[in-house]
């Protein structure tokens, strides 16, 4: 779908219909748990003042899209590294009237010029490191989450974009108090938003991170958000926004008095504003499967989440699992997980034929990959993929690594009318490229950088290779579940790779293991993506490592956390469950309209 501008000036009465209470627009924020249950609409984001915002939206008639693009924009300012216009993302809605599921790909492409040798040095020949490469004007693809929320509020929403972006304008003026995430994100990237003078000047005043409980402001994101609102998405895509995008990629603003030293030089990139200018949205089916009595709805190409979320779960269910075997079903977890990477790895990107991915989300499929799983012995790691020309459990003879990436945010809204949305949206890398566009307040992704530098799966074909005006792969995950053709359960989480076991574990948790949403979102995580050793938040290897070395799983080094999710959960009557984490990520916010009826 090619880029139609917003709509123009905001009116008064539009205005009102969104302008949030004074608590949400920039003071004190309302106190918001991780669960919240009630009626009337809900909200489930990372971040209370998201939440608030998104809350306020649906309270005053707006409907699931309304909200999610109001919180979304209100995540560009308070969780500025994993989020904002400067990236992309995935939105899954479920329309409530139509019974039926549909997406949005708005996921960053690379620049026209790019080829395979993207991220090659040409001096030797060899692929540069990955702070080098993230680093710089050569990570950065064209954003395309402006153009989503201004292609889902014209298609589903009730609210002018421009009306939407207001709320988090005045969050951005008058501020927010910075907690523990939000300082040590920026301490983890002080070396690398050092070396721009535009970065260092928000995120690093006086030469350190902000103090917890200071106030932090960004009135360049108001100004822009304000700007988009009164000229359009154009601005971004074609006009002042775009040519200060193009020109700090280009000529990056590396500062002559940096904060901390750098050990890479700092490349140019090569988008231009005919990048930005013919940057299309796409609208792709969404992937369908069944698991037990549920159907399940996920993001297709790019993205491989809807397909490796869809063939584990498709694997686990011809194991007749319980939740009178936990270590069983945890075994038949990680392996069905090391099964789809392996898939995922070998065959999908940008570019996978949808007949491929409708092989690998069927029944058959599954059944050929699980007759490879012994329930008393762990598969050795990492395990080849599966052969599509094959009907037998015979392996095919390559294999490859998964990327790393940990930056991302996501949303779940469900309002009174019962539509849903899903959104998992991200700038890649804790913040992103490091670079903030001088006076527009916000980061550049570095989302080319989810390309493979080099060919994985030699000598067969990599799908994720750069090329062209391509999206790289992701694994984010936003999905939709129904249960007799009704709304059952919404969920996504960040995470980069471990999105995918992240969402499979909350699933595993609650549909087989019989957990309630809150309790299987806080239950220890543990992801396996085809490694020789399983990465696992301290929680999980010690309550349930025992159990599963016996049966020949090793563990590598304990991680502090694993994902981030939000979910909802529909009962009967109209009821919502929603579900945020209780510590991760320093804690997420869930809110209903009414807590009763």
């Amino acid at each position: 779908m090619r880029i139609r501008p917003a709509l123009g000036v905001l009116t008064l009465s539009a205005a009102v219909l969104v302008a949030p209470s004074p608590a949400v627009a920039g003071g004190s924020t309302p106190a918001l748990g991780p669960t919240a249950t009630g009626y009337g609409g809900a909200v489930s984001t990372v971040d209370p003042t998201a939440t608030a915002v998104g809350l306020d939206v649906l309270r005053r008639g707006g409907n699931a899209v309304d909200a999610a693009v109001a919180a979304a924009a209100t995540l560009g300012v308070t969780e500025p590294f994993s989020a904002g216009i400067g990236g992309g993302g995935f939105f899954v809605y479920y329309d409530a009237r139509k019974r039926s599921v549909q997406t949005i790909d708005g996921r960053e492409s690379g620049p026209a010029t790019m080829k395979e040798t993207h991220f090659i040095d040409p001096a030797d020949g060899l692929p540069y490191e990955f702070a080098e490469a993230r680093v710089s004007g050569l990570s950065v693809g064209t954003p395309g989450t402006l153009a989503t929320w201004e292609s889902a509020t014209r298609k589903w929403g009730t609210r002018s974009l421009a009306a939407l972006l207001q709320p988090a304008a005045k969050v951005a003026d008058r501020g927010f108090p910075v907690d523990a995430t939000f300082r040590q994100q920026i301490a983890d990237n002080a070396a690398a938003f050092g070396q721009f003078d535009s970065t260092k000047a928000l995120y690093l005043p006086g030469g350190q991170p902000p103090a917890v409980g200071s106030t932090q402001r960004n009135p360049d994101l108001a100004d822009t958000y304000r700007l988009i609102a009164r000229r359009g998405t154009d601005v971004l895509y074609r006009g002042a926004v775009a040519r200060d995008i193009v020109r700090t990629v280009q000529n990056p603003p590396v500062s002559s008095t940096p904060v901390g030293t750098w050990a890479y030089p700092i490349r140019p990139g090569t988008l231009t504003l005919s990048d930005l200018a013919r940057y299309d949205l796409r609208h792709p089916a969404p992937t369908r499967s069944q698991f037990r009595d549920l159907t399940v709805y996920g993001m297709n190409t790019p993205s491989s989440g809807g397909i490796a979320v869809s063939e584990a779960l498709n694997i686990l269910e011809t194991a007749g699992l319980s939740k009178s075997d936990v270590t069983k079903a945890l075994h038949y977890y990680l392996e069905a997980s090391a099964l789809s990477f392996a898939d995922r790895n070998r065959y999908v990107g940008a570019y996978t034929p949808q007949p491929v991915v409708k092989k690998l989300l069927s029944d058959g499929w599954a059944k050929q990959r699980a007759c490879q799983i012994n329930p008393a012995r762990a598969l050795t790691k990492p395990v080849p993929p599966g052969n599509l020309n094959d009907s037998g459990c015979t392996p095919a003879t390559v294999g490859g690594p998964t990327e790393q990436g940990q930056s991302t945010t996501n949303l779940t809204v469900a309002d009174r009318w019962g539509n849903i949305v899903e959104y998992t949206f991200t700038i890649e890398q804790t913040g992103g490229n490091a670079m903030v566009v001088p006076g527009r307040g916000f980061l550049l992704n570095n989302e080319l950088t989810d390309f493979n530098f080099t060919n994985t799966q030699a000598p067969a074909a990599d799908p994720n290779l750069p090329g062209p005006g391509k999206r790289p792969r992701s694994s984010m995950s936003p999905t939709i579940v129904l249960k007799d053709g009704k709304p059952f359960l919404a969920l996504g989480s960040p995470g980069g790779a471990t999105i995918i076991t992240t969402v499979l574990q909350i699933l595993l948790n609650r549909v087989v293991l019989g957990q309630s949403l809150p309790e299987a979102m806080a239950a220890p995580r543990a992801s396996q993506r085809n490694t020789a050793g399983i990465q696992a938040e301290p929680a999980f290897r010690t309550t349930y490592g025992p159990s599963l070395t016996a049966r020949g799983h090793t563990f590598a080094a304990d991680v502090p956390e694993l994902g981030a999710a939000t979910a909802i959960e529909f009962t009967r009557n109209g009821g919502f469950i929603a579900s945020a984490e209780p510590a991760r990520r320093g804690s997420g916010a869930a809110g209903v309209v009414h807590p009763s009826r």
